[in-house]
């Protein structure tokens, strides 16, 4: 009986889904710092958090081939998705940290830059955890 129940529940924990090793609720608080630039908003056109356009929807961010999205993207951050960048939580939280120096070492290239000029020294993983949280995504 007591195998039963375990693997029932093994069963059941590894079903529900998984979101990055964050921490949700104070990647919520975090994304105040991000709102001026980006929004999140649903492909169904539902807006989860209104913000600035300054940057691209950051809905369904995790997974995604970088610079594929209907935005104007800087052509280094372009090339890194050509060359295979797709965000998880924890390259999403390194290049929020200094986006310059992250596609600098991500395409081996010392003149590479961002638009995204803001460097989040903390909190990355929180972000993503949270942003997993509200689209439903996974690490």
């Amino acid at each position: 009986m007591t195998r039963t129940l375990a693997v029932v529940l093994a069963m059941t924990f590894s079903a529900a889904p998984v979101f990055a090793e964050g921490d949700i609720e104070a990647g919520e608080k975090a994304f105040n710092k991000c709102k001026s630039c980006h929004q999140i908003v649903s492909d169904s056109g539902d807006e989860i958090v209104k913000g600035g356009r300054t940057g691209p929807n950051l809905y369904g961010v995790l997974g995604r081939q970088a610079g594929t999205t209907d935005f104007r993207y800087g052509d280094d951050l372009v090339a890194a998705g050509e060359a295979g960048l797709v965000w998880d939580a924890a390259n999403f939280a390194e290049y929020v940290q200094d986006p310059r120096a992250f596609l600098r070492t991500y395409l081996d290239d010392s003149k590479a830059k961002s638009k995204m000029a803001y460097k989040l020294r903390s909190g990355g993983e929180d972000i993503a955890a949270y942003l997993a949280s509200v689209t439903g995504s996974s690490s």
